[in-house]
């Protein structure tokens, strides 16, 4: 028998199935390049022929592109200018909401045969509002099984039509007729997970898997689908991670004990607190990692406050007894210089090794960053590669080139969000054998983010607060509502620079020229519109509060934008008691630590996320008197904005809001800010609510490269690794 229906292979350029117009628009929109891209461009929902999609809910999707089936319950021509324009109004309804569409010019004629009162289309256009009535104008539409025979219709009216992601040149029912053209070649689709596993889970083969997500006959079908095609993004993840997990065990590292009566002993002396109890578990299981002899890779997920630093100083100092470096990489230089600080102070003598003064068993710890003048940048290069410097605090200016270390053992990296796993790898390169890392964090990860994102690490989790430390007392101020409530936050931080502490004012922006034509470009959210004015600035905040309700008051402005030096002078200031009031934006928001800030106030509060309001806040409430934080938003108060803010102030736990934050968000946000790649590879799996699955395929994953590391007999978990590395290593590259 001679077919001539001709398979596309999964390969295949788009091109060649759909023609040249339909390919250039799927490969521009949506990064879709060859059929098997499109296969797994899954629908995004399914509406039901049945029963009608709801049109009381587009309120909510202003200026989204959305897909409504209804029925016309209504088509009129009106002319104007004088008889020369002619416009077509026709309403929908799905018997709960009624929707109008227009069309304009010569482009009423076809809608206006077509679209008689009793038929039933799908519509597809933008949600745009006029005279206070939602409308779409000039919709693209696909008539329902109007001219089918009765049975014809009935077995239409119950299928499931799949709703993809659209883009403006291409609606969802075009994008399902290119499916159509390209489904016949899932057939050839070769299937990742090992037969063993898809069948002692009773999970669909990856071809049926694909048949019935994209043309469903029933709910069942879906479901079947998701839970199979979730497994893959899942498992071949999870693999990926659990393969550079097995490629770091069998690097080889030199084990580092701390040499009894040495650095870390002198230091555990000099401390005026004894460690939490979950600091020390925390530092015996750094401490036992760092004794192998294989590289430790370890995150340390600590809440703000928790004493993440001391834990980390601790396994430094014991790699420098044990004769190598340890080099911490902070995400901005006003940390770095902060960690610098801090360190030193906590050492004491003990940072001043071959120095006068400096104690016997101490070491030097010197400073990297990008803007250091050259004589010191020199001092410090040389300081690394002879050994004198045990220990160096800096930015990304360490992963360059030039610098070289004389024996590093051990790379501390704080707030690994900041910098992809190439960064990392970049600064592990530098020493003669792979040192040891440990990632800290203060943005609580919930599990399953974490075995998603930093799934080659092993976790600890400090989350007890040191003693001594203060609860921080969170309220929301509503400056729109009740303006009095603004004018008394004010007044707070008055009584407690009275009492000789010192406040933060937090603003998003910094207000200079270039800082407005930014916001001038971003105001057009929604939220911005709704405000009409764009968010506060740090310099004229700074100005207002001088004259006005902090007159008298040492007031002083830090942001991003100043130099390093103006910088780093500014929060000296601040940290020595000179500067009572400092106005910043967001640079604080890590690591900063002045014992003697009692108070913050962040200014157009909603402007933030959840986690970075729990970060900030973080910043007060560090010494022995209690801290207090003010959220002040013009957001009305049934807004969802003012909803995450009340949470915010209703618990200090950091877990708890970062769930929400990523119930709140697209937790793709999170995901991509937290590493490069992975978002790309998560189609059908969401991390919060797929937490079983996501633990059960880290369970197999390991179990598959134990059994076969170069996965020899699994061929085509290969080809999906390779996928997934390479869109990895794509994005990478875009960041970089």
């Amino acid at each position: 028998m001679v077919c001539n229906e001709r398979v596309p292979a999964l390969d295949e350029d788009l091109k060649k199935t759909l023609g040249p117009a339909t390919a250039k628009v799927l490969a521009e929109q949506l990064g879709l390049h060859t059929a098997l891209d499109l296969l797994h461009h899954y629908p995004r929902r399914y509406a039901e022929r049945g029963e009608l999609t709801s049109l009381a809910d587009l309120g909510d999707q202003l200026d989204e592109h959305v897909t409504v089936v209804a029925q016309v319950a209504d088509a009129r021509v009106h002319t104007f200018n004088g008889g020369r324009g002619r416009r077509l109004e026709v309403t929908i309804t799905d018997g709960y909401g009624r929707l109008q569409l227009v069309f304009f010019g010569s482009g009423v004629h076809k809608p206006h045969k077509d679209l008689l009162p009793g038929s039933r289309a799908m519509f597809a256009g933008k949600v745009g509002r006029f005279n206070q009535r939602l409308q779409l104008s000039h919709p693209a539409y696909e008539l329902l099984g109007a001219d089918a025979g009765a049975s014809a219709v009935d077995a239409f009216a119950n299928q499931l039509i799949p709703i993809y992601p659209a883009c403006a040149k291409l609606e969802s029912w075009k994008i399902a007729k290119a499916v159509d053209a390209v489904l016949p070649s899932a057939q050839e689709a070769a299937d990742p997970l090992p037969p063993a596993l898809r069948e002692g889970r009773g999970l669909l083969t990856l071809p049926e898997a694909l048949l019935k997500v994209h043309r469903p006959r029933t709910k069942a079908d879906v479901a079947q689908a998701r839970d199979r095609l979730k497994w893959d993004e899942a498992f071949v993840l999870q693999v990926a991670l659990a393969r550079r997990r097995h490629a770091d065990s069998q690097l080889p590292a030199v084990p580092r004990r701390p040499a009894p009566g040495g650095l870390l002993d002198a230091f555990d002396a000099r401390l005026p607190f004894t460690l939490t109890e979950g600091q020390q578990a925390v530092s015996r299981e750094i401490f036992d990692d760092l004794a192998t002899e294989h590289p430790m890779h370890r995150l340390l997920q600590g809440e703000v406050g928790s004493g993440k630093t001391l834990v980390a100083l601790r396994a430094m100092l014991a790699v420098v007894d044990a004769g190598g470096q340890a080099a911490m990489l902070a995400p901005t230089e006003v940390l770095a210089q902060q960690h610098h600080r801090s360190i030193t102070e906590m050492m004491g003598e003990l940072a001043e090794g071959g120095m006068l003064g400096g104690s016997d068993l101490g070491t030097k710890v010197v400073l990297l960053t990008g803007s250091m003048g050259a004589p010191a940048r020199r001092q410090a290069l040389l300081d690394l590669v002879t050994g004198e410097a045990g220990m160096v605090i800096g930015t990304h200016a360490l992963i360059e080139d030039k610098v070289q270390f004389h024996d590093l053992g051990l790379v501390v990296v704080d707030e690994q969000h900041r910098f992809g796993v190439e960064q990392r790898d970049a600064l592990r390169s530098k020493g003669r054998q792979p040192p040891h890392l440990l990632v800290m964090t203060a943005t609580p990860i919930p599990r399953t983010v974490a075995m998603t994102v930093f799934g080659d690490l092993e976790t600890s989790v400090l989350d007890q607060l040191p003693a001594g430390r203060s609860p921080i007392a969170t309220h929301v101020v509503p400056a729109k509502d009740k303006p009095h409530f603004l004018t008394r936050a004010w007044e707070r931080v008055r009584e407690e620079v009275e009492k000789g502490h010192q406040a933060y004012v937090v603003c998003p922006r910094i207000g200079d020229e270039e800082d407005d034509k930014k916001a001038a470009k971003a105001a057009g959210s929604p939220e911005d519109e709704a405000e009409k004015r764009p968010p506060l600035a740090v310099l004229e905040t700074a100005e207002k509060l001088r004259t006005g309700p902090l007159a008298g008051l040492a007031v002083e402005v830090l942001h991003g934008r100043m130099d390093p030096a103006d910088k780093d002078d500014a929060m000296r200031r601040f940290a020595a008691g000179e500067v009572q009031v400092l106005v910043a934006t967001t640079v604080i928001e890590v690591g900063v630590n002045v014992p003697n800030s009692t108070v913050m106030v962040i200014m157009d509060a909603d402007r933030f996320g959840v986690s970075q309001l729990h970060q900030l806040r973080g910043r007060v409430g560090r010494g022995s008197a209690p801290g207090l934080c003010l959220l002040v938003s013009e957001m009305p108060e049934a807004s969802p904005a003012r909803a995450r803010l009340a949470a915010v102030a209703a618990t200090l736990d950091g877990f708890e809001l970062s769930r929400i934050d990523l119930e709140q968000r697209r937790e793709g946000d999170v995901l991509g800010q937290a590493q490069s790649g992975v978002r790309s590879s998560l189609r059908m799996l969401a991390v919060i609510e797929d937490e079983e699955i996501i633990a059960q395929a880290r369970e197999e994953a390991a179990r598959t490269v134990a059994a076969d590391p170069e996965l020899e007999h699994l061929p085509a978990l290969r080809t999906a690794l390779d996928a997934l590395l390479d869109e990895e290593r794509e994005q990478y590259l875009e960041k970089g």
